[in-house]
């Protein structure tokens, strides 16, 4: 159990860096800088921050441990696989991509039109922002996660929330350390006019994480869930315009109730087609994972059925909402070496596709104690145990287990 929770602890840290969780992080680091010179704001930044990620974590767990108890087989991002919640979460993304632009303001006051706001509302903004990076963070999976949530998914409740407990607080760390430690926040360069050209930057990952979550939507429910998502984009930008014109208007002394009124009706228009609209449908056509390569689709009968007939089997379990099973795609499975050596090989390529949710897939991963995605299994030719990889790529790695696999030599 602590080896666990040491693993899933640094895994936490880790998991700050990858490309899923850097646009909501800069947020934070944006908000670290505001209070560059103003200690107790810090603290505030810091504080807020480790509570959203602490309390969001503990419901993700604990909605996942009862969906578990409840004979659900879902597992680690289990909420991405809901059409729903990927609409829901791209509109929060755009809107706060709007609100960077300075479009509309959070918590403006007759007294704060335009600037960094460093009051009271400081820790309840950066909570939410915890909260945030925690929900978007789930699609990556950082190295010693996957272990420690395996190990967590088969562990009585209590032991279960402690583990996914320290996986929130090394989430948290870096920033909370920086924010506690006046020395460290020293470092930070003094806030300045330069923050707010800084502001309007960080708007555009955002838009960055949005256009990968309509994308992953498109991939989950189809093209007509796609244009219902588009059009809300569309008609929630206009609310967002419509906002920040009443807020200004309002400190102008100037007739404003009427367009918060007309903006709290194009939200419930945004919100009300979602849940009705947005469905699994037909995934649209995707890129193939090996070009060039017959891709089979992988079924747990498939594999027991063909194991240790005279050809090694490679299993790719993915989902279009994993980043890093993105980035491996292009890093390694798709590349020239890796698809001589399944043809020289002749190996069997499967992909377990869990976009939309596939409780074969969530069974899978506990049996290889893997608490989410990626997971990539090779079946010897022989019919041998199986070997997983990791879950960071390169195709040196997969070309030696194929070979080694077929019972070929590099």
């Amino acid at each position: 159990m602590l080896t666990a929770m040491l693993a899933a602890f640094i895994g936490g840290i880790i998991l700050n860096f990858m490309p899923c969780v850097f646009p909501v992080i800069s947020l934070k680091a944006f908000g670290l800088l505001r209070h560059a010179d103003n200690s107790a704001g810090t603290r505030r930044e810091g504080l807020g921050f480790l509570l959203g990620v602490t309390v969001t974590m503990m419901a993700l767990a604990g909605i996942l441990l009862a969906a578990r108890a409840g004979g659900a087989a879902v597992g680690w991002g289990f909420q991405l696989q809901s059409p729903l919640v990927i609409a829901l979460l791209s509109l929060v993304i755009l809107a706060a991509a709007l609100n960077l632009l300075g479009v509309f303001e959070v918590g403006l006051s007759a007294q704060r039109v335009g600037a960094l706001d460093v009051g009271r509302g400081a820790f309840v903004r950066s909570a939410l922002t915890g909260a945030l990076a925690i929900i978007v963070a789930t699609p990556c999976a950082a190295p010693f996660m996957a272990s420690a949530i395996g190990y967590a998914l088969v562990q009585p409740p209590a032991v279960a929330l402690v583990i996914f407990f320290a996986l929130a607080l090394g989430f948290a760390a870096p920033f909370t350390l920086i924010s506690l430690f006046p020395a460290l926040a020293r470092l930070l360069p003094k806030p300045g006019a330069w923050m707010d050209i800084l502001k309007r930057g960080l708007a555009f990952p955002m838009f960055g994480a949005y256009a990968w979550l309509v994308w992953v939507l498109a991939q989950q429910a189809g093209s007509a869930a796609l244009a219902t998502l588009l059009a809300a984009s569309v008609v929630l930008s206009f609310a967002a315009w419509l906002y920040g014109m009443a807020q200004h208007r309002q400190l102008q002394g100037k007739g404003h109730r009427l367009m918060y009124a007309l903006t709290a009706v194009l939200i419930v228009a945004v919100l009300a087609p979602l849940p009705g609209l947005i469905k699994p449908g037909d995934a649209l056509p995707g890129e193939a994972a090996a070009a060039e390569v017959a891709q089979e689709k992988w079924t747990p009968q498939t594999v027991a059925a063909e194991r240790g007939q005279g050809k090694a089997i490679f299993v790719n379990f993915t989902a279009s909402w994993c980043i890093t099973c993105q980035v491996n795609e292009k890093t390694s499975l798709s590349t020239q070496a890796v698809k001589e050596a399944l043809a020289k090989t002749g190996t069997r390529y499967m992909v377990a596709d869990s976009t939309k949710f596939n409780p074969d897939v969530d069974d899978a991963l506990n049996e290889f104690g893997q608490g989410g995605l990626p997971l990539y299994v090779v079946y010897p030719a022989d019919g041998g145990p199986p070997k997983v990889l990791p879950q960071v790529l390169t195709p040196g790695i997969v070309v030696n287990a194929l070979n080694q696999a077929s019972g070929k030599k590099a």
